[in-house]
């Protein structure tokens, strides 16, 4: 299971934590990256949430870890190192911060097993990270993130790294399950107006919502306080209008693709040389659509780089914060 610059250690035991916006995973891993545990919980993004309850729900999920892997009391089971990979940590400050949130970790143990992890054995990162290691196996590639956001992450063999995107739903997060959404929300209004080309987003929006009238998405959106997770909920409605022939949703695909694609594009260009192989790991629902937008987009990248390889994730994020661990500890 390991590759690139991971070595095989012994007798050390780690954790692998991915915590997102919408929930917390944490697995259990022994020195030959054979999972022994999983733990699932609520999300961990300290920056909605606040450190407390992020460390409420980054505990809950590796005792779930550590209770699952049946360890029996008094057997000396010392975990000695931590990747967490986090939403929304990517500036100095964040990480400083999660390194406090470790150490009190640290302070509280009601498990069989016990935690001792030096500075050097705790790493922290972005989500992008670890979805990028779990996604090929090794710390060599591209990810192309698309589900609710969107964010393009690449590091090639010399250590440097290059993001693309992941500005949120605001600034950008283009190609996303919300931009998705919002653009087939957008062109249904306008063809209810007399805007815009007929399209049958429209009375498949108003079916799928139970509306009698598309006026009433006012009252959806807007009085029911819809925020981006709902909208972008709505992206398979898109997807499978496209699929179904739609002249103006198979373009909302398209574009989408095509954004994803041209992010893409940079990260290429600033990590990797045209003859070098590399493989691009494809994370997020977007991917899984009726209107195969995998496809599309492998066509788009082959045209660009034909070195590249276009996969689906070998491993879960998590599993890549696993590996992340297991290389600190033999550094």
């Amino acid at each position: 299971m390991l590759s690139g610059s991971f070595s095989k250690l012994s007798m050390s035991y780690v954790l692998g934590i991915d915590g997102g916006g919408t929930k917390t995973i944490c697995i259990l891993m022994d020195e030959n990256s054979l999972v022994l545990g999983r733990g699932e919980a609520g999300q961990s993004n300290y920056q909605t949430l606040g450190i407390e309850r992020a460390k409420q729900s980054i505990q809950l999920a590796i005792e779930r870890a550590v209770l699952s892997a049946k360890i029996e009391a008094n057997s000396n089971f010392n975990i000695e190192a931590i990747c967490l990979g986090l939403a929304g940590v990517g500036r100095q400050k964040d990480i400083e911060i999660v390194q406090f949130l470790v150490q009190n970790l640290q302070l509280t143990n009601t498990l069989p097993v016990t935690r001792s992890f030096l500075p050097r054995n705790i790493v922290i990162c972005s989500d992008c990270v670890i979805a990028l290691v779990g996604g090929t196996g090794y710390p060599v590639g591209i990810t192309v993130i698309s589900g609710t956001g969107s964010i393009v992450f690449g590091q090639n063999s010399q250590g440097k790294t290059k993001r693309v995107g992941g500005w949120g739903y605001l600034l950008g997060d283009e190609g996303s399950g919300y931009d998705i959404a919002v653009q087939g929300l957008q062109a249904a209004l306008k063809f209810y107006d007399g805007r815009g080309d007929f399209t049958a987003l429209a009375e498949n929006f108003q079916n799928h919502l139970g509306l009698n009238h598309l006026e009433e998405l006012v009252e959806v959106v807007y009085r029911r306080g819809w925020g981006v997770k709902e909208i972008a909920a709505l992206a398979p409605i898109v997807d499978r209008v496209a699929a179904e022939g739609d002249r103006v949703a198979d373009g909302i695909i398209n574009s989408a693709v095509a954004e994803l694609t041209f992010s893409t594009k940079i990260a290429i260009s600033a990590l990797f040389n045209p003859r070098e192989e590399f493989e691009i790991v494809l994370v997020g629902g977007v991917w899984g659509g009726e209107a195969n937008c995998r496809g599309r987009f492998e066509a788009a990248i082959t045209a660009i780089a034909p070195t590249a390889k276009v996969i689906l994730p070998r491993y879960e994020p998590a599993f890549g914060a696993g590996l992340l661990a297991l290389n600190a500890l033999n550094n």
